[in-house]
């Protein structure tokens, strides 16, 4: 009735006006799964194949992908797609990853064709990128800011821009080594504004001559294995921080540089300047350098007031040069009071270089054509430790039986491939390396061996004894030895009789 339906529309109204259902037990509980929604956080978007370990990484290393991946996250800040078969970066997909710090294309099939040159322009936080290994034969035009490390190694670059690494205040290193520079494709500012580089890779390309302009902030310039004949005056005035510089493999002669080339360069210790086409060593040398290579050169005389500046010079390295009777002269490394290793390697020295510095510990001398060993010659190096002077003409009777005696530190002993019969005498006690390989050893007394109990290593190998020429008691001295090379020419024994085994010697090794 009508009297009943009006009866029931205050219920009705008071239903409608509650907040809601009354609780079920578990529902007001936060954690509790409501409809619709899942107890495990949304999966996170990742393109197929590749992994993505945090949220902020995406790594599509070696899949063989030809197509830039279409789905990456833009939370993406480093972004791995070295090893695969990419011949283009698409604008519209790298313009969506403006957070990414990290973008490897190592390894990949990119051409300066595929490359927009706005490709990077939105990557505005971009700190490394590295593009080794491509097709690229143009550099990129503009390269972000932000920059700190960029490679481009290993392409077929050759121009660069004004803008590919100029203005980078962050950046610090700079990888080009490997590609089809020149110095028409390297302009004057490409550097501009990028004060803080620190390594700076030039080498294998095709630059005539040592780029100007160079960061003044560089620590460590590598130039080698191009065609670099010379050094402008003044290109290396500014770069006072410069440690290391790699200019070997080049063409360099004498008048491609000047007593101020090297002088500005206060903090330079190591400095290669091996094959090239030298005939001096060069002038104006820094007080700081401690490692000099001139190995391969053409030099024929070494005169001491070209290494007056480099009085803390450590190691000179002067193999495979033209340096003759006359090529070192007494006096011409007095300057160099600290030095400790002197290579002369594959000269044609006939005698050890006289009036050597005081402080040298290892002197190497193969391969030249030394015939003698008087009893003055090493007298000034008494804490020599190596003595290499292998592959020379050496016969026992030019060697002197004091040429060792002031040798008290001396450790290693090399007179291999000479024309020695015997065994020299008055050998340092403190041996512990001598090698006598190659020579015409005819007898083994026990008198040079006398005392030599820290000896460890002896080789005799390719020589022309037999058992019968071992006298008895050669080995009794020898207590530390562990390894003696074949002293026997033809056919090795099984067993030697017992006198002629040293006592408490184990692993005695015999190699024909």
């Amino acid at each position: 009735t009508a009297e009943s339906r009006l009866a029931m529309w205050p219920s009705l109204l008071l239903l409608l006006l509650l907040p809601g259902p009354l609780p079920v037990s578990g529902m007001d509980d936060a954690a509790f799964p409501h409809l619709g929604e899942s107890s495990q956080p949304p999966p996170r978007a990742c393109p197929p194949r590749c992994s993505c370990p945090r949220a902020d990484t995406v790594d599509c290393d070696g899949l063989d992908l030809r197509v830039f991946p279409d789905n990456i996250t833009r939370a993406a800040q480093h972004l791995s797609l070295q090893n695969n078969q990419l011949q283009e970066l698409p604008y519209n997909e790298l313009s969506r990853l403006s957070g990414l710090r990290t973008l490897n294309l190592h390894n990949n099939l990119i051409s300066s064709e595929g490359l927009p040159d706005e490709a990077f322009e939105s990557l505005t936080q971009l700190q490394h990128i590295y593009v080794a290994q491509n097709k690229l034969s143009v550099a990129p035009q503009f390269l972000p800011r932000s920059l700190r490390v960029a490679d481009l190694a290993a392409n077929q670059v050759m121009e660069i821009f004004p803008l590919t690494f100029g203005e980078k205040p962050a950046l610090r290193s700079v990888y080009l080594h490997n590609n089809q520079l020149s110095n028409a494709g390297l302009p004057a500012d490409a550097f501009r504004g990028s004060e803080a580089i620190a390594t700076l890779s030039l080498s294998n390309n095709r630059l005539s001559y040592l780029p100007p302009s160079l960061p003044p902030s560089l620590e460590r310039l590598h130039l080698q294995n191009n065609l670099i004949s010379k050094v402008p005056r003044g290109a290396l005035s500014r770069q006072t921080q410069l440690r290391e510089l790699y200019l070997q493999h080049n063409q360099l002669t004498d008048s491609g540089l000047d007593a101020t080339t090297f002088s500005k360069l206060h903090s330079l210790e190591y400095l290669d300047l091996s094959h090239n086409q030298l005939t001096t060593v060069p002038a104006g040398l820094p007080r700081t350098l401690a490692i000099l290579h001139l190995g391969r050169n053409r030099i024929r005389q070494v005169e001491a007031a070209r290494l007056h500046g480099a009085r803390g010079l450590r190691y000179l390295l002067l193999q495979h040069n033209q340096l003759g009777s006359s090529g070192l002269l007494a006096g011409a490394l007095r300057p160099l009071r600290g030095l400790h290793t002197l290579h002369l390697y594959g000269n044609g020295l006939d005698r050890v270089p006289p009036a050597l510095p005081r402080r040298l510990r290892a002197l190497v001398l193969p391969h030249n054509r030394v015939a003698a060993l008087g009893p003055r010659d090493l007298a000034a190096t008494p804490g020599l430790a190596e003595l290499n002077l292998a592959y020379n003409r050496l016969a026992s009777a030019r060697v002197h039986r004091r040429a060792f005696r002031r040798l008290r530190a001396l450790r290693s002993l090399d007179l291999a491939g000479n024309q020695l019969t015997r065994l020299p005498i008055g050998l340092p006690t403190g041996l512990r390396t001598l090698r006598l390989q190659r020579n015409q050893l005819r007898m083994l007394e026990p008198e040079p061996l006398t005392r030599l109990d820290q000896l460890r290593d002896l080789n005799l190998a390719h020589n022309r004894l037999r058992v019968g020429d071992i006298g008895p008691g050669t080995w009794h001295e020898l207590q530390a030895l562990q390894v003696r090379h074949g002293p026997v020419s033809h056919t090795v024994p099984r067993a030697l009789p017992s006198p002629f085994l040293p006592h408490r010697v184990p692993n005695v090794l015999f190699r024909g």
